[in-house]
This record gives structure tokens, sequence and C-alpha cells, in this order.
């Protein structure tokens, strides 16, 4: 090709030797993959259930089920996860206490100053090994705040275990999919 010249699609299809007829992705069709895909779906529609059932907010409950899949998969690296999820929907309990205390000194700079402060410490806890999961700890302030619930020792214990059924629930099918695998 000469330079300055505008290359045609001719030209660069035939350059990057691609093949004028693709074949269609196709999902895997094995026995296999069907199971672990079921066991996930059973599981997550029974703690779907079993929350609901209890009154609690089903979304809260894959607030924990994300959280397990946001570390590694043993039971204590779920552990882990779920303690910073929780310490999460505590440091949200906090962050509302506090926004409401600012608001009328500062008006609206109480939302900053708070979430300044929240995310200082959030993400100073990187190095809090084993318990520095970032997005675990943001999942559990993002469940307290999207609950819309008053600060409580009730709230409080309802979103700890509401979404305690989402990360054992997900630990539970990891376990069962890889005695499949």
């Amino acid at each position: 090709m000469k330079a300055g010249r505008h290359p045609s699609v001719k030209q660069l299809k035939s350059e990057i030797d691609m093949p004028s007829n693709t074949k269609a992705f196709t999902l895997p069709q094995t026995a296999k993959f069907n199971v672990i895909t079921v066991i996930a779906a059973v599981t997550a529609a029974l703690a779907a259930t079993s929350s609901a059932s209890l009154g609690w907010p089903v979304w809260a409950m894959f607030m924990g089920w994300v959280a397990f899949f946001t570390r590694g998969h043993s039971a204590k690296e779920a552990i882990y996860s779920y303690l910073c999820l929780a310490s999460g929907i505590v440091m949200g309990v906090g962050a509302v206490l506090a926004v409401g205390a600012l608001l009328p000194l500062i008006g609206p700079f109480a939302f900053g100053a708070v979430v300044f402060v929240v995310a200082m410490i959030v993400v100073s806890l990187r190095v809090a090994a084993p318990l520095n999961n970032i997005p675990a700890y943001f999942l559990g302030l993002i469940t307290f705040f999207a609950a819309h619930m008053e600060p409580s020792i009730l709230a409080v214990s309802e979103l700890l275990s509401v979404s305690g059924v989402g990360s054992f629930a997900a630990w539970l099918a990891h376990r069962l999919q890889g005695k499949v695998s």
C-alpha cells in the first residue's frame, strides 16, 4: 500500500487474513455446563425465596452474593468479604447519622464532608489485610443507603442477616459447582 492512500475494505481484509465466513458463537451444551448453571440458579432462587419469606429485601441478599465474588472463594475468604460488607453497612449508619448532625450546621456540604471522611477510611483499609476488600466495603455502604432505612439496631440486623444469606448462598453454590467441576 502506498503512503497517503486509504486502503479499501478488500485490501484491509486481505492484509489481516480474515476469513470471509466466520462461525457463529455457540454456547457449550454439555451436561456439566448445564448442571453448574442449574446449581447457581437453584441456590439463588432458594436464597431469594428465603429472604422474601422473612420479609427481607431480596436485592440486599444479592449484595451479599456479589460481595462473595469480590475476593477468593474459600470459606475463610468468604467470611472476610462478608465482614467487609458488614462493616460497610455499619459505616453507612454512621454516615447517615453524621450527615444528620452536620446538615443543620453546613447544609448540603455535610454530604461532601461525610463522604470524604468515609471514603478516606474505606480506601485506607486497603492495607488492613485480610480485611482489605474495598469493593465489599462499598457494597455495604450502598446496601445501607439503598435500603432507605432509619439508622437502628433492627435495620442493621436485618441488612446484616439478609446479606449474610446472600454471601452464604454464593459460597454454597460455588462449593456445589466445584464438586461438579
